[in-house]
C-alpha cells in the first residue's frame, strides 16, 4: 500500500465556518510518521500543508492556527520569519528561500473537507 495515500481524514466538518485567511490544524500519518498539518482558505480555495517549516523543521504557528502575515499575502513561520506563498507552498523569502512546504491532497465532500494524503504538487 502506498503510505502517502492513506485512509481519508476529515479535517473540517463544515467548510462554511472556515473564513478567508483562517486555518485549521490537524495531525496526519504519512510514511509511518505522525505529522502536524494545517489547512487554510485563501481566495475561496483550500490549501493543506504539513505544518513543518523547511528551515528548522518547526511548526509555522504558535499552536493557534494563525499562519498569515498582517497583509495576508504569505504564510509566515513565527520562529524566524520564512515566508511561503499560500497557494504553492514555495518559500519566497527567508532562510529557506526556494524550498517548498509539503502539500496535502484535499477533497471537499458536501460541506466537509477531507485530507486524503500527500499532494502530487509538493
Amino acid at each position: 500500500m502506498d503510505e502517502s495515500v492513506l485512509k481519508p481524514q476529515r479535517v473540517a466538518e463544515d467548510v462554511r465556518r472556515l473564513s478567508e485567511m483562517s486555518g485549521v490544524r490537524f495531525t496526519i500519518h504519512l510514511d509511518g510518521v505522525e505529522w502536524p498539518a494545517f489547512v487554510i482558505r485563501r481566495r475561496g480555495r483550500f490549501h493543506g500543508y504539513l505544518n513543518v517549516c523547511r528551515h528548522e523543521a518547526r511548526e509555522l504557528d504558535f499552536g493557534d492556527a494563525h499562519f498569515f502575515d498582517e497583509a495576508a499575502d504569505a504564510l509566515v513561520c513565527c520562529h524566524h520569519g520564512a515566508r511561503y506563498d499560500p497557494e504553492t507552498g514555495v518559500c519566497v523569502a527567508g532562510p529557506c528561500a526556494g524550498a517548498r512546504l509539503t502539500a496535502l491532497a484535499l477533497e471537499q465532500r458536501g460541506h466537509e473537507l477531507w485530507c486524503v494524503g500527500r499532494s502530487e504538487r509538493g
